[in-house]
């Protein structure tokens, strides 16, 4: 590992634990060359699905992407950022596990507006919205039906 401070590549481990429940290794490193200490992290990398637009497009899978819109449906809303990070993990969780190469896009969203329903209602039905296009106040109030049938 590279030195920040002098550039030199010469360093050891002083301490390494697990974080993130396991998800990843946390590593205080010690330079040789000049002394400074600095913390590294190592992480699996994991490999995305590319996701197929309703257009046919093909983009590469976006984490910020997911979680921009997540935050936007929950804005104002008493839902707590860990419990996003979670959602957001979980989404990505069942992406990973049930396609390897391709996604659609409407897979993620589905699977978005289901754990958003878990979390938030208000927040799923913000994401229905923009999700499915509604095109008046009528559509909202079939989304809002369901939910009061529930």
């Amino acid at each position: 590992m590279k030195c920040p401070r002098c550039s030199s590549v010469d360093d050891r481990v002083v301490d390494s634990r697990s974080v993130r429940d396991g998800e990843a290794t946390r590593r205080r490193r010690e330079c040789s060359e000049c002394g400074y200490r600095f913390t590294t992290y190592e992480y699996v990398e994991k490999s995305f699905p590319v996701v197929v637009k309703n257009d046919g497009r093909r983009e590469p899978f976006d984490r910020k992407k997911l979680e921009k819109g997540i935050d936007r449906a929950c804005e104002k809303r008493p839902v707590a950022a860990e419990d996003l990070r979670d959602l957001v993990d979980r989404i990505i969780a069942r992406v990973t596990e049930e396609f390897a190469e391709e996604v659609s896009v409407k897979f993620i969203g589905e699977c978005v507006m289901e754990l958003l329903h878990e979390v938030d209602q208000v927040a799923y039905v913000r994401f229905a919205s923009v999700y499915r296009k509604f095109k008046d106040v009528s559509q909202f109030k079939e989304e809002l039906d369901k939910l009061l049938k529930e």
